[in-house]
């Protein structure tokens, strides 16, 4: 069987406290950067540590809701949500700059996620955003969504993100964490949920039907109940199924 090469990513700076174990063991990293939490110093360490380790470092930006963690939506006006973003991913780009290191990436966070994979206004607003960096960086975006469509069009890089630790509904978005399945915790069903998307190009949702997906980077969630066991697993799982990290 060919080998397949994949993208590891994990959120950073949010809270959880595990980046020294975790960030190690992936190939790129998404910063939070203000929105949802996160904040010059926090933004400092973990840049720090991913340039340590030669981790890919990204923006992480969100609607500015650190009250519900950037996990629910908001309706703003586009203006005033461009400048935000703006700002969000200028701050982390000071440290980054102050650092001598390098963006790699963007991927919005939480509900502002999920909310430009289905609206293509709000996500045309995102990409109005973050145009100023369109010819240095990629946008972590899920195959077949709003986002991707209109990046793709505007001649944005595209890299197709899946989640190794959430359930998918039959439509390929996310099952809501408000349902009791929405995560997938279990070491031994990450594995095989990112190996069948990983090699095959499938992935089995809520609905047992099996959607086409493209992916070229999966992420883990640093605050997963044991997300340090669940990577620790795939590093060393994974190349059993000639899959094998790697970054840009």
């Amino acid at each position: 069987m060919a080998n397949t090469y994949i993208d590891l990513n994990s959120d950073m700076g949010e809270g959880v406290g595990n980046e020294n174990e975790l960030l190690p063991l992936l190939s790129s990293c998404n910063i939070a950067c203000g929105g949802h939490t996160g904040d010059k110093e926090t933004m400092t360490q973990v840049v720090r540590l991913a340039k340590a380790h030669n981790v890919a470092i990204g923006a992480h930006p969100s609607y500015p809701d650190r009250s519900n963690f950037g996990r629910s939506s908001m309706k703003m006006d586009a203006k005033v949500l461009i400048e935000n973003i703006k700002f969000q991913v200028q701050s982390l780009v000071e440290v980054i700059k102050t650092e001598e290191a390098r963006l790699s990436h963007i991927k919005p966070h939480g509900a502002l996620y999920n909310d430009i994979a289905k609206d293509s206004s709000l996500a045309l607003c995102f990409l109005k955003s973050i145009e100023k960096y369109k010819d240095e960086v990629s946008v972590y975006a899920p195959y077949g969504s709003a986002i991707a469509k209109e990046a793709v069009e505007l001649g944005f890089k595209i890299k197709y993100e899946a989640f190794a630790d959430r359930n998918y509904e039959p439509d390929l978005s996310l099952v809501s964490r408000q349902k009791p399945n929405a995560l997938i915790i279990d070491k031994e069903k990450v594995l095989a949920h990112v190996v069948k998307i990983a090699k095959f190009n499938r992935v089995r949702t809520m609905g047992e039907t099996e959607p086409s997906i493209l992916v070229d980077t999966f992420c883990i969630h640093g605050d997963t109940p044991s997300a340090l066991e669940i990577v620790l697993y795939l590093t060393k799982e994974l190349p059993n199924h000639n899959i094998y990290l790697k970054s840009e």
